[in-house]
């Protein structure tokens, strides 16, 4: 099992900038963050290996960046440019097998979640 914690969400308005960290319980080979609006699926935002070979979802490409720690045990998001469409509850989430997918479905471990809400 692996316990994963995220923290700083929060409110912005559009075009400012927020960065998201999660701390893991132990190392994992994948990390990740995706999100969730009200009444919509959960979507990939950015994926991370061991490698620190990094996916990003076409929505955020340019303006997210994603990035873990030397342990490899904490993660970061850095969002910058937002905007109110990137509103949405944020999850940290983990997988020990390799990073091939942005799907929900294929990650086993997830955190609570952190609120961004981006105003326009």
């Amino acid at each position: 099992q692996v316990q994963l914690v995220e923290s700083g969400g929060g409110s912005v308005q559009a075009g400012g900038s927020l960065r998201l960290s999660c701390a893991a319980s132990r190392y994992t080979y994948c990390m990740g963050w995706f999100r969730q609006a009200p009444g919509k699926e959960r979507e990939g935002v950015a994926i991370i290996d061991n490698y620190r070979r990094a996916r990003y979802a076409d929505s955020v490409t340019g303006r997210f960046t994603i990035s873990r720690d030397n342990a490899k045990t904490t993660l970061f998001l850095q969002m910058n440019s937002l905007k109110p469409e990137d509103t949405a509850m944020y999850y940290c989430a983990a997988r020990d097998v390799p990073c091939d997918t942005l799907s929900a479905g294929a990650f086993s471990y997830w955190g609570q979640g952190t609120q961004v809400t981006v105003s326009s």
